[in-house]
């Protein structure tokens, strides 16, 4: 996951707020001879049918070339201020789905499902027990992702959690210090009509609630796509 090369892209983009009452809408991708439903959460639209540049640089930056990108979606308030070129919010949350294009046109059975996870996560080491997410992050280099916990574990499904520190953000200071950045993200492998998904949701750390927040929207958006592709 190379997450040192999300920093600089982050730092100068994306901010966004979620509303879980508002609906997307599901659409189709092809992969070799299937075709899965794809849909974001209620409150956010997929944004690659924009064809902006900088929307796709961005995305591009959050996954590696090897993987096929079929969904980058911010929240709909978000979306609308980045259209109409106005300031976005101080929450960056937004989410992605991409498959490995290796295996795009493939039948993904049970071995070659664990064999991608085992090997995405083979570096990731133990789960860091964590009582306070800034101290923790703090001590820790920027732009390294550090693995928190497991948040599911299934035949079909497998998400982790992890975070990382960002540059301080420019121009704002508390107590005559940058004020500083946190990352959360998970990553989701989810297999679907034998085919491999990889789900990413990501917020900035404010609170505990952004975790909360980010716990909750993975394992509904894991759930919100199995049941699509059944």
């Amino acid at each position: 996951m190379a997450v040192v090369r999300i920093v600089a892209h982050l730092v100068a983009t994306l901010a966004a707020t979620i509303s879980l009452s508002c609906a997307a809408a599901p659409f189709a991708v092809r992969l070799g001879l299937e075709k899965i439903a794809l849909d974001a959460l209620p409150g956010f639209s997929d944004t690659t049918d924009l064809a902006s540049p900088r929307l796709q640089d961005l995305a591009a930056t959050l996954t590696s070339p090897s993987n096929r990108i079929l969904l980058f979606a911010l929240s709909d308030a978000d979306l609308r201020r980045f259209t109409n070129g106005d300031p976005l919010d101080l929450k960056r949350r937004y989410m992605m789905v991409v498959t490995p294009k290796s295996l795009e046109r493939e039948r993904v059975g049970a071995d070659l499902f664990n064999a991608l996870i085992a090997d995405s996560l083979r570096d990731l080491g133990k789960a860091e027990q964590v009582a306070d997410l800034p101290k923790f992050l703090e001590g820790r280099p920027i732009g390294l992702a550090n693995y928190l916990s497991e948040l599911k574990k299934s035949p079909t499904a497998v998400s982790v959690l992890q975070a990382t520190r960002l540059p301080p953000l420019a121009g704002e200071r508390i107590f005559d210090k940058a004020t500083p950045q946190y990352l959360l993200f998970t990553t989701s492998f989810v297999m679907v009509r034998g085919k491999a998904l990889v789900l990413s949701v990501y917020t900035l750390f404010h609170e505990p609630a952004d975790m909360d927040w980010l716990k909750v929207a993975t394992q509904r958006w894991v759930e919100d796509l199995q049941r699509l592709n059944r």
